[in-house]
């Protein structure tokens, strides 16, 4: 676990890595870099599963600000430890007191994580689970 927090929605694979701050629109989430193969999809509610991410610092406040603002992905789930990303979700946590979920994942659970579909996250101090239905 990378930040604490319950989250639920349609399961997302990005393709490749992406930067918030340049890459996604910070008042609906929408993937915005035109090179970028999810380019126009929202990342709104979704269960977002990533790599890792790309680009600046700034990506921890954008992402952030799309929590604060209620578009920003219901879960991120890495197969790299991301200090940029935990960070934005870790200051909205604080600042904000909502909590976005970020686990990270090794090999064999990405692997076993589904397509498509609904997926449920939860990561607390008790330990973390992702459940999909």
């Amino acid at each position: 676990m990378l930040c604490a927090g319950d989250g639920a929605g349609e399961i997302l694979w990005l393709d490749e890595p992406l930067s918030f701050w340049g890459g996604t629109d910070l008042h609906s989430a929408i993937i915005t870099d035109i090179h970028h193969p999810q380019h126009g999809i929202s990342l709104a509610g979704r269960v977002m599963v990533m790599d890792a991410s790309r680009g600046s610092s700034s990506s921890s406040s954008v992402l952030a600000e799309q929590i604060r603002a209620g578009v920003a992905p219901a879960a991120i789930l890495l197969a790299s430890r991301d200090v940029i990303v935990t960070l934005g979700a870790l200051a909205a946590a604080e600042v904000y007191g909502i909590r976005l979920p970020i686990l990270l994942l090794d090999a064999d659970a990405m692997a076993g994580l589904p397509r498509t579909g609904a997926v449920a996250v939860s990561s607390g101090p008790g330990g973390s689970s992702v459940s999909w239905f």
